[in-house]
Formats: structure tokens, sequence, C-alpha cells
């Protein structure tokens, strides 16, 4: 009895939970014979303690943690690929963004909610777990790894592809493994140097797009610029279907905000996370609604497109100095940055997979340092056999990345929301009271936010440029499912 009160106590410390969880901790301890906890799906508060990693470092700080989300939001696909979404959907790309920020506001609570209640690495994952089921908590963590890695090698080849403007003869594969060791040595080390790194050159980002809003509007306002809102075809000028269709390439830009529950685990307390969640939130909506705004109204939206970053297109409208040089520095960080992040991630998707039994167990083994080193280095290593794919890609490689990478992430999006509409079921009314973050909506926003993601998937056959993320959907499940049963017929042998 002393080891469980003193088990509960670390566990209270560690994580301020709300004071309902006492109350339940009572409970469980004067019926030691177990009974289904509605807390959280477990037999006892101390067999869901037991399920933790406790070995991983709880260093990471709210702003490190937003960063972090942001960081591996903000890359190539908002500084690039909102070009494809703006040639689908013109100025009416506007409210592409706006229902995006919904859905990802959705989304990132929802998990948020679930992060404050479980911190965990691989959160999505490990709640797809508790709540709905084995196979779910399995596809989930391995379909968004695999879509984390494909990102990752459009990350290295484009930051290659960047330091050819300084460096031209240099060869981009020594780029490429010149960067892929700088990340290596990144993620090894102490968790807190990854929120570090992060931080830094994820607030480049930040100031170089705050700086792009400020030009741009005061261009608008100045009247230095003619608005283009509604001129060559219209404020919508492919139809109103034009902002649902461009509306993958809105969510791939915010796929991303799901890292700060990834990263809960590593957090140095549950206010850590509430704040990290609606900073991270607030700063992309905010970045994503703003700069598309700009954009379309500098900018004709047919001369937007994904050749070169729409962002020195307007830089060059407003006779910027040094708007190259400058702007080809702010692409090079925001590449790394995402990739940084991306690998930061897909570590502890393996780790989290490892400890539920689905992966070797060698991928949970930790550094001293606190780092799951054998799973940065698996993941690592996934991206030279994506990088392969990149170069014998088509011209369209880029954008094929994004529609591939959109499947595993929509996928782990939709299994959270459930997880999260099966979370709230269970909880007692005073028990969501008590919550440590509250998703507003509930379990209704969860609901109305996985039927849209659904729909959004399935509009993509109409839309050429993302027609690979539904056609890749089905043997994107059917694999991973064969990879289940696999793994489940290996672990219960084992």
């Amino acid at each position: 009895m002393w080891l469980i009160r003193l088990r509960v106590a670390n566990f209270q410390d560690r994580y301020r939970m709300a004071p309902v969880f006492e109350a339940r901790r009572r409970s469980i301890q004067g019926n030691s014979s177990g009974g289904r906890s509605a807390v959280a799906g477990y037999s006892s508060l101390v067999n869901f303690m037991e399920q933790k990693s406790p070995q991983l470092r709880h260093e990471l700080r709210a702003g490190q943690m937003a960063m972090v989300a942001i960081g591996g939001s903000i890359g190539t696909g908002l500084l690039l690929g909102s070009g494809a979404a703006v040639q689908i959907a013109g100025p009416g790309v506007i409210l592409s963004y706006i229902l995006g920020a919904l859905i990802a506001f959705t989304v990132t609570t929802a998990l948020g909610e679930m992060s404050s209640l479980h911190p965990a690495a691989g959160s999505f994952g490990v709640y797809a777990d508790k709540y709905l089921n084995r196979w779910a908590g399995f596809i989930s963590r391995y379909g968004y790894w695999f879509s984390l890695v494909i990102a990752i090698s459009g990350e290295l080849v484009a930051a290659a592809t960047y330091m050819r403007y300084w460096f031209p003869h240099i060869p981009a594969a020594a780029w490429i493994a010149g960067f892929a060791t700088l990340l290596l040595m990144i993620n090894l080390g102490a968790v807190h140097t990854v929120g570090s790194f992060e931080y830094w050159f994820a607030m480049i980002k930040v100031v170089a797009i705050a700086a792009f809003i400020l030009i741009g509007a005061g261009l608008l306002l100045g009247g230095r610029a003619q608005a283009h809102y509604t001129t060559d075809g219209g404020f919508l000028p492919h139809g109103a279907a034009g902002p649902l269709l461009a509306l993958p390439f809105v969510l791939f830009n915010f796929l991303g905000t799901e890292m700060v529950a990834i990263s809960s685990g590593e957090a140095r307390s549950t206010s850590d996370i509430v704040r990290a969640t609606y900073i991270s939130l607030s700063v992309l909506t905010f970045v994503y609604l703003c700069a598309s705004a700009v954009l379309v109204g500098v900018v004709p939206w047919n001369l937007v497109g994904v050749g070169q970053s729409p962002f020195v297109t307007v830089f060059e409208v407003a006779h910027v100095p040094a708007i190259s040089l400058v702007m080809n520095f702010v692409v090079l960080t925001a590449a790394l940055s995402g990739a940084n992040a991306a690998l930061y991630v897909t570590s502890r998707m393996l780790y989290s997979l490892a400890e539920s039994g689905y992966a070797p167990a060698r991928l949970a083994q930790l550094s001293a340092k606190g780092s799951p080193r054998n799973a940065v280095l698996l993941s690592a290593s996934g991206i030279v056999v994506a990088l392969v794919v990149q170069y014998v890609a088509p011209q369209n490689a880029f954008l094929y990345i994004i529609g591939a990478s959109l499947v595993g992430g929509m996928l782990a999006w939709c299994i959270a929301l459930a997880s999260h509409v099966a979370m709230r079921k269970r909880l007692l009314p005073e028990q969501v009271a008590a919550l440590p973050m509250r998703a507003p909506g509930g379990a209704a926003a969860s609901k109305v936010a996985f039927a849209a993601i659904v729909v959004i998937v399935l509009c993509t056959w109409w839309t050429p440029q993302a027609r690979i993320t539904i056609v890749s959907a089905s043997p994107y499940l059917f694999l991973l499912t064969i990879f289940y049963l696999m793994a489940k017929k290996t672990r219960s042998r084992n």
C-alpha cells in the first residue's frame, strides 16, 4: 500500500494532475481487486503509471514545445507548396485557410486535452491504444512515421538545393550528408538541445513571415500595389468548389500542430502542454490566414506557382534589397527546422511502438542523455530510401511528396479525433470538469472534424495535383494492416 501511495504522489508532482485523480486514487486503494477505471481505461492508476516511460527527460518548456510544432508546420509546404493551393482556389484560398484552421483547431485542442491527461511520447497512438484498439494505435503511429520520413527527405533535398545559391559547384549529396549529420548530432543529444535548436530556427521563419505580412499589408494599404482579390476571374475563379479542393494542401501546412502532443511525454508539466497547444495554434492560424490574404492581394493568383516561392514574388514586387540572399537563408532554415522537428517526432513514434511491443525492444533503449538513440538512427536511415524516390520521381516530385505525406498525417488526425470521442464517452462529467485542458466543442466538434477530413481526402480524386492522396490511401491501410498482423503474431509468440 505504501508503494501505491509513493507512486501516485510522484506522478502528481511530476505532471500536476487535477484533484479528481486524488479522489480516484483513494477509490483504487479501497478496491485493490481492480475494475475498469473510468479515468483512463486502466484497471488502476498504478497500471497506467507503469506503462509510462519514466526514463524520458521532462525538460521541454512551453515555448520550446510550441516552436517544435511551429517548426514542423512552417516548412517548404508553406514557403513553396502554398502556390499549389492558390492555383486551385485563386483568392478563395483565404476561405480554404479559414476552414483548415477550424479543423486544425479541433484536432489540436482534442490532442491537447488528451495529452494534458496522459502526457506520453507517441501521443495519438498511445491514446488509440487506450481508447480504441491496438490496430488503431499501430497504424496511426507507423503511418505517421512513414509519412514524416518521406517529408524529411523533401526538406533535406530542398536544403541542398538552396545551398547551390552560394556554392554551386558542391554536389547536393554532400550537403544532404552534412545536414543529416548535423540533425543526428542534435537529436542524439539531450532533448532540451533539440528544443533550443528548433526554437531559434522556427523563430527565424516566424520573423520572416511576419515581415512578409507587414510589407504586403503596407503595399496594399499604401496604394503601391493593386489589390487582386476580385480581378482575373473574381474571388472564386474556379467556382465555389475551389476552396474545398485546395484544402488538402492547406491541411498539409497545418500538419505539425500535433507535435505538441507527441512531445508531451518530455514536457516539464501539464501547464506547459496547455500553453504550448494554444501558442502553436494561435501563431500558425495568424501566420497562415494573414500570409494567404497578403499573397493573393499583392500578386495575381494566376502568376503564383511552385517554381518559385510566392513569398519571394511579393518581396520582389516591394523591391526589397538583397531579397534573394535573405530569402534563400530563410528557406534554408525553414527546411532544416522542418527536417529536425520531423526527425524528433519520428524517433518518438518508434520509441512508443517499441514500448507497446510492436517494434524491436532495442528501439526503446535510451542513451545517457535520455535520447532514444536507436529510434533516431533508424528514422534517419529511412531518409536514404526516400531520397532515391525523390530523385527518380517526375518533375512534380514535390507535390507527390505532399500527397503521399498527407495520407499518414490525415490518418493520424482521424484516429486522434476518434480517440477523443471515445475518451469523452468514458469520462464522468465531474472528471471532464477537472481536466487540466478541455477542448471547446467536446466530442461533437471532433465528430464534425472527422467527417470533414474524410470528405477532403475523398475530394482529392478531383484534384490532379493531390490525387495521389486518395489513390495511395487504400494500399497504405492494407499494407499497414498486414504489417500489424505480422507484428501481432510476433509479439504474441515472444
